[in-house]
């Protein structure tokens, strides 16, 4: 038998001990951890992982600016990428038991190869649930929290391919990357996204994957590879 996942204020409770918040609207922890391939689920967490990446990524940014007042923009990019990479946030979500908390299809949880994604999901969701709940101070905390210790250990990790386009194009003619959704297809707990990017004064690239943010990266790398900004062998590293 399936183990049942806590609600309530027994998940109240388990997300005050693995993050420090104390939720007010419980409703919001929920969301948050309820992936799109739930069984019977109303709503789901990717309107929230929108904003919990923004989140992330601002808190993370302020967090490097403070603690390497001497380092250069070209040190800061690496590490920033690396701290917001799904990889890391997969890592902080194993770290904190999510994957005993959120509601997802069984076969999903399954495959390890998924299972990066939907936790990383989850931890963006939950930043933004967070920060709704209690504002911009709680979800710096728990971000502090989990990835300061991060932050002078994760430079040796692979860049992201959508920074790394976007930093390329900024010295090539300051164009910015536009990622669109062109189809989704098979079923909710094992999609397949194919997103396009264009830019301006360039031929688009695309490409599929099992996320929406695995499906842009792929694009971003067949345009880098493409262009002879990486080489096949970088991108596979």
């Amino acid at each position: 038998m399936a183990l049942k996942r806590p609600t309530g204020e027994t998940l109240a409770a388990a997300l005050h001990e693995r993050t420090g918040h104390a939720f007010r609207d419980i409703r919001l922890a929920e969301t948050a951890l309820t992936h799109s391939s739930a069984v019977k689920a109303v709503v789901n967490n990717e309107r929230l992982e929108f904003l919990g990446d923004r989140v992330l990524g601002l808190v993370v940014a302020d967090m490097l600016f403070r603690l390497f007042p001497e380092a250069r923009e070209g040190d800061l990019a690496p590490r920033f990428n690396a701290l917001v990479d799904a990889r890391t946030c997969g890592a902080v979500g194993a770290e904190l038991g999510l994957d005993q908390l959120i509601r997802a299809d069984a076969a999903l949880k399954a495959k390890a190869g998924k299972a990066r994604n939907y936790l990383s999901d989850a931890v963006e969701a939950l930043i933004a649930a967070i920060y709704l709940d209690g504002g911009m101070e709680p979800a710096r905390a728990f971000i502090l929290r989990c990835w300061e210790p991060r932050s002078r250990t994760v430079v040796d990790k692979p860049r992201n391919p959508k920074s790394e386009l976007q930093e390329w194009l900024a010295q090539a003619n300051g164009a910015r990357p536009e990622y669109v959704i062109e189809s989704r297809e098979g079923p909710d707990h094992e999609p397949i996204f194919t997103v396009m990017v264009t830019v301006s004064g360039f031929a688009s690239s695309r490409a599929s994957g099992p996320s929406r943010r695995a499906a842009e990266e792929a694009a971003a790398t067949a345009f880098l590879i493409r262009e002879g900004v990486w080489t096949a062998e970088r991108a596979a590293s």
